[in-house]
């Protein structure tokens, strides 16, 4: 079955997956693996302290994909960097004129508002994705020029709002508020949290915990197997996604729920894909495309 969105259209891949950016683990060797698959991988700029560096990042992803890959930028919030060391827009200017110079063409931005950054990127005619936690904060990417932006569900991991939504409240109203195209994040590990985000208004989902446990992922050993071990709906693990105690802990999302092996990412990526065709047919869809256009 084809697989045709907005977002497949602006990037180019073959299904409307794109790989959430991970600190430390977001690297070619992951990232080209899920490029390889069928989506958008995503090469973390975070993880490169110096530019050399990330240039022999890139030309390592260049040998392991021809697939079209993007660029996370990670903007660090001004009040943190008064506390630990970040990166502010401006230390990314470099890392973005590389990155396009050697064919990069979509950039996602994330943690802190980006529009010096977005900026630069849509005038390089490439396309710019920003990752709120908030319909204010998104309303806000879509007036900042932004090319499609990413709502995390409280659901998710990472930072969290005091007054974020649930992806099903997140995606629905944002399908009604916003025109730009909508990543959906957060908590979704399967086939149906694949169609069901689609069903309310995405043109994309973003997987990030779920992947973290296959087998090209980067991530230790001890790290994949507390994700297989890890029971959802214990209190304590409840409690730290969603009263706000997560902070930046390395906890996965509830999209670890659906996991239960280690898997080599394109089987992870084929049986979603292929159980996401089987339930539409099962719903009676007969058509050999899937479109949201």
């Amino acid at each position: 079955m084809n697989w045709e969105t907005k977002i497949t259209q602006m990037t180019g891949v073959k299904l409307p997956l794109i790989m959430g950016a991970f600190a430390v683990i977001g690297r070619a060797e992951f990232a080209s693996a899920f490029s390889n698959a069928g989506g958008l991988g995503i090469i973390t700029a975070l993880n490169y302290p110096k530019i050399e560096d990330f240039r022999t990042e890139l030309e390592n992803m260049l040998l392991l994909t021809d697939k079209p890959f993007g660029i996370n930028f990670t903007i660090t919030p001004p009040y943190l960097l008064k506390k630990r060391s970040g990166r502010t827009q401006e230390s990314y200017y470099d890392f973005l004129k590389l990155a396009i110079d050697m064919g990069v063409k979509v950039f996602t931005t994330s943690a802190y508002k980006a529009s010096k950054l977005g900026t630069r990127i849509k005038e390089a005619g490439c396309y710019w994705f920003h990752k709120c936690a908030t319909m204010k904060h998104a309303i806000a990417t879509e007036k900042a020029g932004a090319d499609a932006v990413t709502l995390v569900g409280l659901e998710g991991t990472g930072f969290k709002n005091p007054v974020q939504n649930t992806t099903l409240v997140n995606i629905t109203m944002a399908r009604r508020l916003l025109s730009l195209p909508i990543i959906a994040a957060g908590g979704i590990g399967d086939a149906r949290g694949f169609l069901g985000a689609l069903a309310m208004g995405a043109d994309a989902v973003c997987l990030g915990s779920s992947i973290i446990a296959t087998k090209e992922s980067l991530a230790s050993k001890n790290w994949k197997d507390q994700i297989l071990n890890q029971d959802i709906f214990d209190e304590k693990y409840y409690k730290k996604i969603f009263h706000l105690e997560l902070k930046d802990s390395p906890i996965a999302s509830m999209a670890i729920g659906h996991i239960e092996e280690i898997l080599p990412l394109k089987t992870f990526i084929d049986r979603l894909i292929n159980t996401s065709e089987q339930i539409l047919k099962s719903w009676g869809f007969r058509s050999s495309k899937f479109s949201t256009l």
